[in-house]
């Protein structure tokens, strides 16, 4: 009998979020709130995240939800955002360094495990480093695997690759 399976990954669409800069660029051009003052979207190295800069604590996590707005317009999640970094303020400017998740962790591999072997026990999982596979011998079964994933609470984003 034929196995299927897919893969679960931690993982965002680079082009995506090159639109989402330039669309948060331009909404920062247009508002009047921001007019004169420091606001801005940049790059982090490699382009791994963003630098988001603003005249103050308020207009930096005014920034942050404006790039969760557009992420959400553009059907991502907000959750490949890691906003736990610190506010450094100096010179009448604030900025924020914002990395994108990239990569499951072990622990956040074993919390997926965990769930689908609690949910759906004819489901086999396998850790892959910084992924992981799930199979089964039907094809059913692992879109309610994914379905369940989809449903479930995770603080990182989720995407599903190599269906076969």
């Amino acid at each position: 009998m034929a196995d299927f399976s897919f893969d679960i990954e931690s993982t965002y669409d680079k082009a995506e979020m090159n639109n989402v800069e330039q669309l948060v660029t331009r909404e920062i051009a247009n508002r009047y709130d921001f007019k004169g003052t420091p606001a801005a979207i940049e790059w982090l190295e490699d382009k791994k995240g963003f630098k988001v800069i603003g005249s103050n604590e308020w207009q930096v996590d005014t920034l942050i939800d404006m790039i969760g707005r557009q992420l959400a317009k553009r059907d991502m999640t907000s959750k490949v955002l890691d906003t736990s970094g610190k506010i450094t303020e100096a010179n009448l400017r604030a900025w924020r360094d914002v990395p994108f998740r990239h990569g499951l962790t072990q622990d956040d591999a074993k919390k997926i495990t965990k769930l689908l072997k609690e949910s759906h026990p004819k489901v086999r999982t396998q850790i892959q480093g910084d992924s992981v596979r799930a199979s089964s011998a039907s094809k059913n079964e692992l879109q309610a695997a994914m379905t369940t994933l989809r449903a479930a609470d995770f603080d990182f984003p989720l995407t599903f690759t190599n269906y076969r």
